[in-house]
Order: structure tokens, then C-alpha cells, then sequence
């Protein structure tokens, strides 16, 4: 007779089965009705969301150079395709932002609701002396921080306990080269990611019952204003990929979106472009008819680079906080913006709410507080499915492009020539 799991094991398996976006909508319902019955007594709630964005922010840095660095040993990119493949998408990665920040700045949705402006940090650092307040300052906002701190013993306890238990799972691989060493922190790091990922329902329950036992129900209006925004941004992109398809590729736009509908809508589903990707090169040599050398540059080759949907997020989100805060970014911090978001969107695993680890670094390099992204947290996980299918459709784009005015013959359709 097997041994029968323990109950605790049992019940954790049971709940991570369920969606992260159901999990998110359970605490968005909970949180609403939690901050209606405490009111004001709900501002004790904003302590979870500041440390689990601590934390996020924490991994910001190592994952983008873990993860650009792993793409460049790992990527087999030869010939002059690959001067096309990078012009395509930085191009396609330019128009994205290019198109967000218009979007935002005309519509302005951070001024469609009134909210309360942060304290001056010098007023903040003079009430804090709570217990809780000294333990969210002893949360880690870098990996490397606290080893450089002699008072900051907590934060280097924690990041010995997260890293120690994720490497239990791979140490018994073998590190032979420079390639392995990468891939091994890699994995380690997308494992510390994702266990924080699962902390993020409780940083919406914690959120919206602070913001509507303080706030009311008056930042929402903003935020759906912010989701149309985004939206809006989103269908002018995929307007852009289909007038390239049209001029530029011998693949018809409803060709391509037929084709590849099966892809489109595995990333809606999944939210992970990573997972879509053998679907999107199945779909385009199989369904559409490209050559594989052009679906593999584009829908495996370019998806670790093409995050259109992720940079367009992220450049709005920060336009967003700013107008919500009454801050005026100049054109040179926008500039700011779109440099870092396309650093930041490269570096964006292609895992659920990854883009909230690396749009820290975006809100950071203009001097916004990156508390506020945890109001994000209440729609992220809807926004999330449309960007990474956005980002697939410019992987479906690219390969479109590659492929050339030409069409293969019969015989030789899904086959190099």
C-alpha cells in the first residue's frame, strides 16, 4: 500500500493547482470587502505589497544580467538574417513604446481620479520605528546589498534560506563549463521568481483593501482608464504588425492570424510566451507556410528579444504613476523610459508577471516610487495575458518579415531552400 501524502502537502498541491489569475480575483473581491469593513484601519494592510515588491525589485538586477547573458551564449544567430532580425526588432520594439507613451500622454488616465499624494521621504523616515517597519527595511532591495552591511543581518539570512533551498534542486548538476554555471543560476533565479509570483495574490488582497478603506473606490476609475489606455496601445501595435505583414511579407494578415490563432491563443491562456513558442513555430511552418530558417529566427531565435507588448506595458505604467502622482516627466526622463524599457523588456522572462520584476528598474531610473506598482497588481494579471500575446504576435511578425516578399514554392514550404 503507498504511503498516503501528508494533509499539508495535499492542501498545497490543491491550491497551487488553481490559476494564478483566479487566485488574484479571490483577493481582489476579499481585499474589496476587508478595506469597506476596517476603513481607515485598513492602511496596516500596505506592509504585505511593500515587501513582495521589495523582493521583486531585489531580483530585478541578477535576472536581467542572468537572463541577457544566457540568451547570447545560448542563441545561434548567423548570416546577414541576423542583422534583419535585430533591426526588425528594435524597430518593432521603438514603435511599441513610441506608440504607449503617445497613448498615455493624450489620454492622460492617471488624471481621471483624484488620490492621495505620498509623504516627503523625510517625513516617512521620521515615523518609522514600528516593529514592522523595521522588518520591511530589513527585506533585501538587492541581492548583493546586505552582504555589504554589517547591520543588515536579516536580509542576508533571507537570501541564504531562498537560495539555499532553490539550489537543492540542482545540486546534483554537473557545472562542465561556463554554460552550465549560467544556465544553473538562471534556473535558480526564475525559482526564487516564481515563488515570489505566488505571493502576489496576498499583495492584491493587501492593496485593494488599503486603497479602498483610505481611498474609496475613486483610484479604479483611473485604473480602468489606465486598462483602455493600455488596450488602446495594444490594438494600434497589432495594427502596425499587420500593415508590415501586408507590405512587406507574402503572407496576407489573415493568413498570418489564421494561421497562427491556435499560438495567439495559448498565450492568452498560459500567459507565457516561453510555453507558446514551439506552438508559434508548429503554426508558421505547418499552418502558414513559412520557411523554417524565417519562423525559427523569428518565433524561437527573436522571442527572447521581442518583448513589444512588455515594453509598451511598462512605458505606460510609468506615465501612469506619474500622472497619478501630479508628477510632470520631462522629455528627457521619458526618453529615460524608453531606454529602460527596452533594457528591461530583453530581460523579461517569459514567465506570468514577469514585467513586474523589471519595471522597478523603469520606475527607479526616473525617480518614481516603486510602492505604486503594487496598484498595478489589481490588473496586471488581465493586462499581462494581452501583452504576451502582443509579444507573440511580434515574434509571429518578424518571421513574416524574414520570409520576404517571396513565396516558397509548394514543394519547398516549411523547408529551407
Amino acid at each position: 500500500m503507498a504511503p498516503s501524502k501528508p494533509r499539508s502537502k495535499e492542501w498545497l498541491s490543491r491550491f497551487n493547482a488553481i490559476p494564478l489569475y483566479v487566485r488574484i480575483l479571490l483577493a481582489m473581491v476579499l481585499g474589496l470587502v476587508t478595506g469597506l469593513l476596517l476603513g481607515e484601519h485598513s492602511l496596516f494592510f500596505e506592509m504585505p505589497s511593500k515587501v513582495i515588491l521589495q523582493l521583486l525589485g531585489a531580483l530585478a538586477p541578477p535576472l536581467i544580467l542572468i537572463a541577457v547573458v544566457h540568451v547570447l551564449m545560448t542563441t545561434e544567430i548567423s548570416g546577414r538574417t541576423a542583422g534583419r532580425l535585430a533591426g526588425l526588432l528594435l524597430l518593432n520594439t521603438s514603435v511599441a513604446i513610441a506608440i504607449g507613451l503617445s497613448v498615455a500622454n493624450l489620454m492622460q488616465p492617471g488624471t481621471w481620479s483624484e488620490f492621495k499624494k505620498p509623504e516627503p521621504a523625510a517625513s516617512r523616515e521620521a515615523t518609522t520605528a514600528s516593529p514592522v517597519d523595521l522588518l520591511i527595511q530589513n527585506v533585501p532591495k538587492s541581492i548583493l546589498g546586505p552582504l555589504g552591511d554589517k547591520q543588515n543581518i536579516i536580509g542576508v539570512i533571507l537570501i541564504a534560506v531562498a537560495f539555499g533551498v532553490a539550489l537543492r534542486s540542482v545540486k546534483s548538476k554537473p557545472i562542465n563549463d561556463v554554460q552550465n554555471f549560467v544556465e544553473i543560476a538562471y534556473e535558480v533565479i526564475l525559482t526564487v521568481l516564481h515563488w515570489i509570483i505566488q505571493l502576489v495574490p496576498i499583495g492584491v488582497f493587501a492593496i485593494v483593501a488599503k486603497v479602498v478603506g483610505t481611498e474609496g473606490f475613486a483610484p479604479f476609475k483611473a485604473m480602468g482608464a489606465f486598462v483602455l489606455a493600455v488596450l488602446l496601445a495594444l490594438a494600434l501595435q497589432t495594427g502596425w504588425y499587420l500593415l508590415r505583414i501586408h507590405f512587406f511579407s507574402w503572407v496576407s494578415p489573415m493568413q498570418a492570424l489564421r494561421g497562427t490563432r491556435d499560438a495567439l491563443a495559448m498565450a492568452f491562456s498560459t500567459d507565457s510566451s516561453t510555453a507558446t513558442m514551439p506552438v508559434t513555430y508548429a503554426c508558421l511552418t505547418e499552418n502558414v507556410g513559412i520557411r523554417e530558417e524565417s519562423a525559427s529566427m523569428g518565433a524561437l531565435v527573436g522571442a527572447n528579444f521581442n518583448n513589444d507588448g512588455t515594453a509598451l506595458y511598462e512605458a505606460m505604467a510609468a506615465l501612469f504613476v506619474a500622472q497619478l502622482l501630479g508628477m510632470q516627466l520631462t522629455f528627457s526622463q521619458q526618453l529615460i523610459v524608453v531606454v529602460t524599457s527596452i533594457l528591461a523588456s530583453v530581460g523579461a522572462a517569459g514567465i506570468p508577471e514577469a514585467g513586474l520584476v523589471t519595471m522597478t528598474l523603469v520606475f527607479t531610473a526616473v525617480g518614481l516610487p516603486v510602492e505604486y506598482i503594487a496598484l498595478l497588481l489589481t490588473v496586471d494579471w488581465f493586462l499581462d495575458r494581452c501583452r504576451t500575446t502582443i509579444n507573440v504576435l511580434g515574434d509571429v511578425n518578424v518571421s513574416c518579415l524574414l520570409d520576404g516578399k517571396l513565396r516558397p514554392a509548394v514543394i519547398g514550404v516549411g523547408r529551407n531552400e
